[in-house]
């Protein structure tokens, strides 16, 4: 009993002192300065601010948001569809198929995106026309507009890594889910879209939707090739105002909103197919 009053006295005693921080403090407070000094610095630079809004809604601004939109989706949705295919070649038992999905990865990939576009642009430079003999012959200049070669620039670079996505996520999945779905009579066909891509779907979802972001920025590129995009549309308000850092300020708000539906999207498709 004695003990324990002794304790009990030696507990009351005892101050409890909050452990101190002063680098969070100090850290916190640099990181206030720099950003109040670069708004600082960006309120007395010579950017006419109050023009930025009118640029935001511009036609032109509005019609290259447009092409970036129908761009970015079409590139990466064709690069999804091709990458499944090419990453279940790579995993094919058949050689040839195998080994024409790991020559399909290291070209595509292997190579920059804005190569490719001027490569697929200046396609007329060495095959005049696309022709199937006997069925159909068309100049290529007439097919291969700013918009489909930049499509397939993009596309293809982007399905090389799909491609590689998509096995990871299939090899992830356990080869006793596939073998309990052929136990019980699943067709190859069905047990990959019922069993396997679901669960490989939590692999695939993080990366795919990074590399959508990528694909959204990426489609600037296009601008090389007079594709209007946001910054092309930029580029042709800018050639009649002079109000250069102004368009690229509007295109740049454009940028970060599709950035951020982008982002919410991915994080809601997440939750969707992660664990529960």
């Amino acid at each position: 009993m004695a003990s324990d009053t002794r304790m009990n006295d030696v507990r009351e005693e005892l101050v409890v002192v909050p452990l101190r921080h002063p680098w969070r403090w100090i850290s916190g407070a640099v990181v206030v300065l720099v950003i109040a000094g670069l708004g600082w610095a960006m309120s007395e630079a010579q950017i006419q601010w109050e023009d930025v809004p009118g640029f935001f809604t511009h036609p032109v601004m509005l019609e290259g948001l447009l092409n970036t939109i129908v761009l970015a989706v079409a590139a990466q949705g064709g690069a999804i569809v091709l990458g499944v295919v090419v990453a279940l070649m790579r995993l094919s038992a058949n050689p040839v198929a195998r080994w024409f999905a790991v020559g399909y990865i290291w070209l595509f990939r292997g190579l920059p995106v804005l190569l490719q576009i001027l490569i697929w642009f200046n396609l007329a430079l060495v095959f005049q026309n696309i022709s199937i003999p006997g069925l159909f012959s068309v100049p290529t200049n007439v097919v291969m507009t700013a918009f489909v070669a930049a499509l397939l620039g993009l596309g293809l670079n982007e399905s090389a890594y799909m491609a590689e996505i998509v096995r990871a996520g299939l090899s992830s999945v356990d080869e006793g889910q596939t073998e309990a779905a052929k136990s019980i009579g699943m067709t190859p066909l069905t047990t990959l879209r019922r069993v396997v891509l679901p669960q490989a779907m939590r692999v695939i979802i993080p990366p795919t939707g990074n590399n959508f972001i990528n694909m959204i920025k990426g489609t600037s590129m296009a601008s090389v090739i007079a594709f209007t995009e946001l910054i092309h549309a930029a580029n042709n308000i800018s050639s009649r105002n002079l109000e250069i850092m102004e368009t690229l300020f509007a295109a740049a708000a454009w940028y970060l909103v599709m950035v951020s539906l982008a982002s919410i999207g991915q994080h809601y498709l997440e939750r969707a197919y992660g664990p529960r």
